[in-house]
């Protein structure tokens, strides 16, 4: 069995990209266990209360969450040019302290996806992840891109993926990336 994490990089209720997150986990293949997580819960950085109590419990969470996984997906969307505040955040949270970055993120497969309103997918924030990944040691799949541009059209008022060629292109994606963390599993 391949354990996949999906994070949601948006705390908005109705986001493209937790809504493509959720449908992440409804096409995942046979063999494959897809649980999901959201950043709901921590708090912004600050080396202080990190000096005074520690990793907030959400973060902790979420730490222990990709350590049980053998891949983790960021679906993340694009605020203005770049990765969202929250989401580098939560990163930052998950590297403290420096001594765990290598059982977090050291040799992890992880591959990045998004959805956004503009005409280019996430192609700007998927770039921008690449230097945070490599910097953090974690084995960035290069496989597959998965950007979905125009998302308003794509989602329902709620959040749910509505548009059957997205769910195909999605489908692939998850399937290639879970084909490519059991290799990296078996080796």
């Amino acid at each position: 069995m391949t354990k996949l994490l999906g994070i949601s990089g948006s705390l908005r209720k109705a986001s493209f990209n937790t809504g493509l997150l959720n449908a992440a986990k409804a096409v995942a293949p046979d063999g494959v266990e897809f649980e999901t997580a959201t950043l709901h819960g921590i708090p912004l950085y600050d080396g202080d209360v990190e000096a005074e109590s520690g990793v907030p419990a959400a973060a902790t969470a979420l730490k222990q969450k990709i350590i049980a996984a053998d891949g983790v997906i960021l679906f993340t969307p694009e605020y203005n040019n770049s990765i969202p505040g929250v989401f580098k955040n939560a990163i930052d949270w998950l590297s403290r302290p420096p001594a765990d970055i290598r059982k977090v993120f050291g040799g992890r497969p992880f591959a990045l996806a998004g959805a956004s309103s503009g005409n280019f997918g996430t192609i700007l924030s998927q770039n921008a992840w690449l230097s945070v990944m490599r910097t953090l040691g974690a084995q960035l799949w290069s496989g597959k891109r998965l950007m979905v541009p125009k998302a308003a059209t794509l989602f329902d008022d709620a959040g749910q993926l509505t548009d059957d060629d997205t769910r195909e292109r999605l489908r692939g994606f998850v399937e290639a990336f879970a084909a490519h963390v059991a290799t990296t599993k078996a080796s």
